[in-house]
């Protein structure tokens, strides 16, 4: 499968259609199961709050690669991401209810380099504050 963006359609500023994702308790539960990771602030209140959280958070994992989507919807290919970065900068508090958190993703063409390779900047957040600094992807267009 190759990508369907191409390359040469891609100019820098481009924004990418933006993505929302709700992260519920349950989707921490099976993003534990299938990465192994069960740490008890992911899913225990008493015990996130005891060690300074406001509550549950997502795992820094999990909401890397919930904004990382963005980039690969768009691409319509995953294998054409060369890399993908970022920096965690703010939880995301996931509260014991039926809303969840509520993550908004946001991104744009960044920079066009040589060999078909275009920089994506991804901004995602929580409760409008940044929850990802330096979010970054790098793909190969053809």
């Amino acid at each position: 499968m190759s990508a369907s963006v191409a390359y040469a359609d891609v100019e820098v500023g481009s924004e990418l259609p933006p993505l929302t994702v709700n992260l519920q308790r349950i989707n921490l539960v099976m993003y534990a199961g299938a990465s192994g990771d069960f740490n008890v602030i992911h899913w225990n209140q008493r015990v996130a709050q005891a060690v300074g959280l406001p509550d549950v958070i997502a795992h820094g994992m999990l909401t890397m690669a919930s904004a990382g989507r963005v980039v690969t919807d768009w691409l319509g290919d995953p294998g054409a991401v060369v890399e993908y970065g970022v920096r965690f900068t703010r939880p995301v508090v996931v509260p014991d209810d039926d809303k969840g958190a509520t993550l908004e993703i946001t991104a744009a063409v960044g920079e066009k380099r040589e060999d078909n390779l275009v920089r994506i900047d991804i901004t995602a957040t929580f409760n409008d504050a940044t929850v990802l600094g330096k979010a970054q992807a790098l793909v190969r267009l053809a």
